[in-house]
Parts: structure tokens; C-alpha cells; sequence
């Protein structure tokens, strides 16, 4: 009975108040706990004015330090606003458009596609519809990674599309990475640099890092934490991951910036004010606010499982680092954001004038999209509902489903092969887009070594036929099954991958790799 006054405390049927919900404190940290949340933040604008930016529980497991409105968090994908947000800086100040080419801004850009390459503005980079697959090109800095920023960028000529230019929606991370460089090549200034002091600095957003030197230096924050080691990711305890594993530094104006609470609110002010910064000065145009808004590639629509039925949509697009959808009549401003061990959401009702943010360590569903339609409901003036609950039960059972696949194809693989004996697989093979992979015989057997990205590292056990599955020793990473094609004298010509967990992260883009022997290719 405890649990349902509390969510009733979120319902009103009138305006937005100029406070919290009564009660909201007590809900959040509910809801924390029971998903095994070490730690989150939440922030709440409305009209203006902060009615929340809070910290509960822990920063990291095992240790006292409690969350607060200035712990920072890493926040993933909801970074892509705030790229933005730069790039419009930029516009407003005469420096750049957001129909310039691309090629014309940023020498050496190309696209696996010349015509692509001549046609692609800043636009296109930042709304999902260039053709490229669903996070393509992610593998480069994707669990780590070693190559810069302008490596990456070069790199993109070899990702072939799966789709033709502007025809479609895939969600990708690379060109921001792009948009990245645009903004140095424009302004001179590292997208660090110039994220410091053109956006956060004259935001207010105080407690903001973009760069592994001023967020290791802060003593207040958040360390990530996730379930792994087992059949699928999340299964198990939550474990501490180490802190220095968030991608590859050249992924940063795709999702790794760290923002506390406080910052958010401010962020939040910032959108809801449509670029005005509190207390009179402008960080971007009106103008540039709604280019922003404005939807750019329809999203397409799937059906949602029974459990989370209410939360459908009858519109979603993509705008520039914003998706705008509706949900029960109301036009939702929205992002969220993952990395290993942290997610985010931001999300905005401009017709209520109200927006919320909310940061974990975890990656725990229930709490950050479980909030996320309640504080919704609250602010629509809808009734109760148990979403963080039925969130829950989804991921449980989507996991449970998911380590069924696996187990099923573990315990049936057939007795066959491989073909080779083990020395006749190693060798260094090379992907034309990700870079080389060496295969090499152990002692106990084949071992395996993504080269470009640091750690990636593990052995190989024989599946079936030529097929090897990839574990690796850092458990975070996704295992892949590894497919050896021979040609017609018996040796290895292509390596082909895939995921072994059907709920991988689409980071993980194995399937877009085609290995070949590096003396093949030279």
C-alpha cells in the first residue's frame, strides 16, 4: 500500500507545480534500490526555475561517498545535444551553415560513396540518414580504442552503406565524431577545448568534463558498475568496471562527456529557454533552437511488447541530437545515453515548459526508463502506473529469453570439424575499415587479439565446423562467433563474426567486419 501512495503522490491533474511531487524523494530512492542501483542523480526544470537536482545512493560500490547534485556522471549518447549545441555556436556566429558540405569545411572527408561524399552537409551528420547501418564503424573505439580522432574520421571511406543516402533511419555514433573534427577544423580549437569554453563555461555548467584529465581530477564522481560475466550481460551481481575503460577518446563528441546534476538542471534551463542562458546572456540563437527541434529522418515505428503497452508513439524522428516523438498527445523532447556502466535520459515537454534529467551508474532499465514515464505521467496529468516495475519484468524477461538462445546453441553444436589443424588458422588478417586481427596458437589452444583496440584480447574454443567462439578476457566484452572460409586449396581466405548473445549491444558490430589474410590485402 506504501509503494501505491507513492506513485500517487506523482499524479496531478492540473498545471505543472513549482515544486517536486510530494514524495518523489522517497519513490526515487525506491526505485533505486530495487533495481540494484548503486547510484543516480535526477534534475527537474520546471518554468524556468530547478525544482530538483539530487544525488541518491552511493558512488561506487563498497564505498560511503554518497551521490549529490555535483557528483558527475558519465552520459553517454544525451553528449550529442551538446555537440550540437556547439556546432550551433558556430552558425550563429557566422562561421559555419547548417547546409555547408561537409568537404568544403573539413579537407580529407569522405564517404565510402563519392557522390555521398560531395553531397553530405553538417545536417546529415548530425540526423542518423547518411545510409551507413546501425552503429557502423563503432568497433574503432568501441569497447576502447586506439586510434585519434582524424584516424577514425579517415577510416569512414572503407564502411560501406547498407542503405542509400538520406532514405533512411540507422543510428550511429561515427559522424559525430566527424561533427568533432568540423567543429576543431572550423574553430582551431580541439572539440574539447572548444565544448569548454564556447558551451559549458558560458552556460554556467560548472562541474562539466570533457576530457579524461579534468574528470579524473574531480574527486566527486561516479564510478560505473554493470552486470557481466555471465551467459548475456546482465546477469549476476553488480560489479564495479574499471573507470578508465569508457571508448576510445576519439568517440567524445558522440558520448563522453561527464555532467552532474547540477549541470543538467542548467542544460534543461537552457533547452526550455530555447538558448537563453539564466540571468540574460544567449549560448545559442532561437533561431538555432528550433533548427535543433526540428524533426530531420523519420524514426521507424516498432510495436512495443505487451508488458510496456501505453508507452506506443504515433510519431518519432530524429532532429539534431534531439528525438521528438509523442506520447499521449504531447510532443516529447528526448535523448538517452549508454556507455559500459553509466546510462542517462534527457527529456523535455515544451508545452508544459518542463524538463527532466535523470544519471546512473548502472545499466539498469527500470530506473532511468521507469522514471522517465512516471515523471511523464505526472507532468501530463495521466494516471499511475508501476513503469519502473514493468520495465523490470521486461528485462528480465528479454534476458531470460536471450540466455536460452545461447545456452540452446551451446549444448547442440555439431561434432564437426574444423577443417585445419590450429596452426593452419593463425596469421594476421585485416579488415579494411577496423584495421588487423592476429590469431596465434597457445599453448592450450588459439588465441585472439583485436589490434587496434587495447585489451581485446582472449582465446578461441571450437564451436562447430570451422566456427570458433571468441571469449575474451575482459568479460565486458561481447563474445563473437568466429567463422573461418577456406578457399579451394584449404586455406583461410575470409574471417567472417557475429555476436553470440542475440541482445548485444548493436556497438558491437561484428557482422560488419570481413577479415582477410593480411598478405591477401597487401
Amino acid at each position: 500500500m506504501k509503494r501505491l501512495w507513492m506513485l500517487a503522490a506523482l499524479v496531478t491533474t492540473g498545471p505543472a507545480l513549482a515544486a517536486p511531487p510530494e514524495g518523489l524523494d522517497a519513490r526515487i530512492e525506491a526505485i533505486r534500490r530495487e533495481s540494484g542501483s548503486p547510484g543516480m542523480a535526477v534534475a527537474i526544470v520546471e518554468n524556468g526555475k530547478v525544482v530538483l537536482a539530487r544525488g541518491y545512493g552511493v558512488r561506487k560500490l563498497g564505498a560511503p561517498e554518497k551521490v549529490d547534485a555535483g557528483t558527475t556522471f558519465m552520459i553517454g549518447s544525451t553528449t550529442k545535444a551538446m555537440t550540437v549545441a556547439a556546432l550551433a555556436t558556430l552558425v550563429d556566429a557566422g562561421k559555419l551553415d547548417w547546409d555547408d558540405k561537409v568537404i568544403d569545411r573539413l579537407p580529407g572527408f569522405q564517404m565510402y560513396d563519392p557522390w555521398v561524399t560531395r553531397e553530405m552537409t553538417v545536417k546529415d551528420l548530425l540526423a542518423h540518414r547518411s545510409g551507413l547501418g546501425l552503429g557502423a564503424g563503432d568497433l574503432l573505439y568501441i569497447p576502447r580504442g586506439s586510434y585519434s580522432r582524424a584516424e577514425v574520421v579517415r577510416r569512414l571511406r572503407y564502411i560501406k552503406p547498407t542503405t542509400s543516402f538520406r532514405s533512411g533511419y540507422a543510428y550511429d555514433n561515427v559522424l559525430y565524431i566527424v561533427a568533432g573534427q568540423l567543429i576543431e577544423a572550423v574553430s582551431g580549437q580541439s572539440w574539447e577545448e572548444y565544448m569548454r569554453e564556447h558551451v559549458f563555461c558560458p552556460a554556467g555548467m560548472t562541474d562539466a568534463a570533457t576530457d579524461d584529465a579534468h574528470r579524473f581530477a574531480r574527486i566527486n564522481r561516479a564510478y560505473p558498475h554493470a552486470r557481466v560475466g555471465g551467459a548475456v550481460r546482465g546477469v549476476g551481481a553488480q560489479r564495479l568496471l574499471d573507470e578508465h575503460d569508457q571508448l576510445g577518446r576519439a568517440s567524445a563528441p558522440a558520448g563522453l562527456v561527464a555532467l552532474s546534476a547540477n549541470d543538467m538542471a542548467r542544460w534543461l534551463q537552457i533547452q526550455l529557454a530555447h538558448g537563453a542562458v539564466p540571468g540574460g546572456a544567449r549560448l545559442f540563437s532561437e533561431a538555432s533552437s528550433k533548427t535543433m527541434w526540428t524533426p530531420v529522418t523519420p524514426e521507424p515505428i516498432e510495436p512495443v511488447p505487451a508488458i510496456l503497452a501505453g508507452t506506443e508513439e504515433t510519431f518519432s524522428n530524429y532532429a539534431l541530437g534531439w528525438e521528438v516523438r509523442d506520447y499521449h498527445g504531447a510532443k516529447i523532447i528526448w535523448h538517452s545515453g549508454a556507455l559500459f556502466g553509466f546510462t542517462s535520459i534527457v527529456a523535455l515537454i515544451p508545452e508544459k515548459n518542463v524538463g527532466f534529467a535523470i544519471e546512473l551508474n548502472s545499466e539498469e532499465i527500470a530506473p532511468r526508463f521507469g522514471l522517465m514515464y512516471e515523471l511523464l505521467d505526472h507532468y501530463l496529468g495521466l494516471p499511475a502506473e508501476d513503469w519502473p516495475k514493468r520495465f523490470d519484468t521486461y528485462r528480465r524477461d528479454r534476458i531470460a529469453a536471450a540466455q536460452s538462445v545461447v545456452q540452446q546453441k551451446a549444448a547442440t553444436p555439431a561434432k564437426v570439424g574444423p577443417s585445419l589443424p590450429l596452426d593452419g588458422f593463425a596469421g594476421t588478417y585485416r579488415d579494411s575499415w577496423y584495421g588487423d586481427v592476429t590469431i596465434a596458437r597457445g599453448a592450450s589452444g588459439l588465441t585472439v587479439d583485436f589490434r587496434p583496440t587495447p585489451g581485446m584480447t582472449g582465446h578461441l574454443e571450437h564451436y562447430q565446423y570451422d566456427t570458433f567462439i571468441a571469449h575474451f578476457d575482459d568479460k565486458g566484452i561481447e563474445p563473437a562467433y568466429m567463422t573461418f572460409g577456406l578457399d579451394a586449396q584449404g586455406h583461410v581466405e575470409r574471417i567472417t563474426l557475429k555476436p553470440v548473445s542475440p541482445i548485444a549491444d548493436f556497438s558491437f558490430d561484428y557482422q560488419d567486419l570481413l577479415f582477410a589474410p593480411v598478405a591477401a590485402v597487401k
